[in-house]
């Protein structure tokens, strides 16, 4: 029986000798072959069949390398008007006033110019440095609220002038010069126009046709602060016995950024310009400053009282935080 294996090779032999010595371009695998690969499934192949040579795949260029790019400058939080320091936090430059006073700790406030830290004589300046970087989350943050209220308060500011609106009560409230004393024989006169529903109230001013802003601004202004009065009066009579304290005064405050405080001999201090928000912040404030009559701190046992008369008491701490009353110290 004639051996098949010999045949193929001497075949095979034959061939390659008749090939030219040049090196000839690689010849693509015929279609059959790249079927096969493509299948999954495996192929058999007869005995006589010679081995396939190991598939090779083109290796791709090595990637190139990035190299990280430039940091960007640091952005810069509000400066203190007063700075006579500055510090890198989270990436970004605060300036800040330093004050050497006669204290144990380092202390920081944050107001609407900026940070303040005041230290001790004796700590240095890395000491100093090192209480920031440990406070750098809060610090950043308090910074960025109080430019975010600041640049809403000044969006919000006041033209003092005939058809001008500002909050009232949480409800928009409308100037009117009245000139020929129709509805205002002297002073400032609320109304409220129940014969238009959704119309603002008005507050019309016994004022003439050539006030000023400044004469606008003080006659709404005194009549803001008599309204407060009479408001806050009627609220602390409310919350005073169903928190079972006694205030002994109230007096008024025009302060930038506190809106109430208490004191244990019972005198209780709000701000007039709460009359911009709802009845129910309002609210809110006075049984703050009430139940402090009771816990003069702000420990878990406060905000239970305060939660004994107002159980909402933090969304409307959060309304008075997120809603900045309008300046009214520029004549807009």
């Amino acid at each position: 029986m004639v051996d098949v294996r010999r045949l193929v090779q001497m075949a095979l032999d034959l061939w390659e000798r008749s090939e030219p010595a040049a090196t000839a371009a690689p010849v693509p695998p015929p279609p059959p072959a790249a079927a096969a690969i493509a299948d999954s499934r495996p192929v058999s192949l007869p005995d006589s069949a010679p081995a396939a040579p190991p598939l090779r795949l083109p290796v791709p260029p090595p990637a190139p390398v990035a190299r990280p790019a430039a940091p960007a400058a640091p952005a810069s939080l509000q400066a203190h008007p007063a700075a006579n320091r500055s510090i890198l936090l989270q990436g970004q430059r605060v300036a800040y006033l330093l004050q050497r006073a006669k204290r144990r700790s380092i202390g920081f406030v944050v107001s609407e110019d900026g940070l303040v830290v005041r230290a001790p004589r004796w700590v240095t300046q890395p000491g100093i440095d090192e209480a920031l970087q440990d406070k750098a989350g809060w610090i950043v943050r308090k910074i960025a609220e109080m430019q975010h209220r600041r640049a809403s308060s000044l969006s919000a500011s006041i033209h003092w002038e005939d058809g001008a609106s500002l909050p009232f009560l949480g409800q928009p409230l409308q100037l009117v010069v009245d000139s020929e004393q129709r509805v205002a024989r002297s002073g400032a006169v609320w109304r409220v126009e129940e014969d238009v529903p959704g119309s603002p109230s008005r507050l019309y001013l016994a004022l003439p046709p050539s006030a000023g802003r400044t004469q606008i601004r003080d006659l709404v202004q005194a009549w803001f602060i008599q309204s407060a009065r009479q408001h806050f009066l009627a609220r602390l009579a409310h919350f005073a016995p169903l928190l079972g304290v006694h205030y002994t005064s109230l007096r008024l405050s025009s302060a930038e950024t506190r809106w109430g405080s208490a004191k244990s001999d019972g005198s209780i201090r709000l701000n007039w310009r709460l009359m911009h928000y709802a009845p129910a912040v309002i609210d809110y404030v006075v049984a703050h400053e009430l139940a402090h009559l009771r816990v003069m701190d702000h420990s878990p046992r406060f905000w239970d009282t305060v939660a004994e008369v107002v159980p909402d008491h933090r969304a409307l701490r959060q309304q008075l935080k997120d809603m900045p009353a309008p300046p009214w110290d520029r004549a807009a």
